[in-house]
């Protein structure tokens, strides 16, 4: 059952300004493009992302930056709504405003985590929202231990990725052993997800990601090895020289 969006007066102004906005933007054609795309599993509107997020900008003109019930208001308002533009505004809105919520916002993210979930909207939620939560409260660590061993895919497949934007404060002990921890897992997803964690964490050290693969390489998938040495130099003494290239 979906947690009950608490009291906003924001959220009670910016929804229905959101709705007008998005609705007469509505492209039946381009909808059902999308929705074929994402395999039917949503209903869309059709708004491509770079008018949906110059109308999301202009439904925001004017509304003050919310506190953290807020966000919670907005976006379970918003993912209560069918079609998928409305889960990607609550996604950039948390992205936006991850720094004005606690702790205690993680239940709420994992209920968006869980709902409707697709990598559309579990991504970011996990690298731009979950990462940041747990960036600035090291009790969550113990948390994250916790989800990359959950039933829910996604949720495993958001601990795999939440340490994906920490660069050098990325902890790669944790990193590497969660990479073990579903190293066997049969989910495309989640053997994708540790390919894809390893090769952005290359981007700091690749040293240490190469030299975990070498090591790894019999317990991982071949898509998340392959994944990992996506970007790799062939030669060994070039590692050093690895930089992220167009289409990355």
């Amino acid at each position: 059952m979906a947690p009950k969006p608490p009291a906003s007066a924001l959220a009670d102004d910016l929804l229905p300004r959101l709705t007008s906005a998005y609705g007469a933007a509505t492209d039946r054609a381009r909808a059902a493009s999308a929705a074929a795309y994402m395999r039917g599993a949503f209903p869309f509107l059709g708004i491509p992302t770079p008018e949906r997020r110059k109308l999301s900008r202009e439904v925001l003109t004017g509304l003050p930056a919310p506190d953290e019930a807020d966000c919670g208001a907005v976006a379970l308002r918003c993912w209560a709504l069918p079609e998928r533009e409305y889960a990607y505004f609550a996604v950039d809105y948390l992205r936006r405003y991850v720094g004005r919520c606690s702790s205690g916002f993680l239940p709420a993210v994992r209920h968006f985590v869980i709902t409707n979930s697709w990598w559309d909207t579990v991504d970011p939620l996990a690298a731009h929202v979950v990462g940041p939560l747990v960036g600035a409260d090291d009790g969550l660590v113990a948390v994250m231990d916790d989800w990359i061993t959950d039933d829910n895919l996604w949720v495993a497949r958001t601990a795999l990725l939440h340490q994906l934007r920490s660069k050098q404060a990325t902890d790669a002990d944790r990193l590497f052993g969660y990479c073990l921890r579903q190293a066997a897992h049969p989910d495309f997803f989640i053997r994708k997800a540790i390919g894809w964690a390893l090769r952005e964490y290359a981007y700091t050290d690749s040293d240490a990601v190469y030299g975990f693969v070498a090591s790894a390489r019999e317990r991982l998938s071949p898509l998340s090895v392959r994944e990992a040495l996506k970007h790799a130099p062939k030669e060994p003494n070039a590692r050093k020289t690895v930089r992220r290239g167009p289409g990355s």
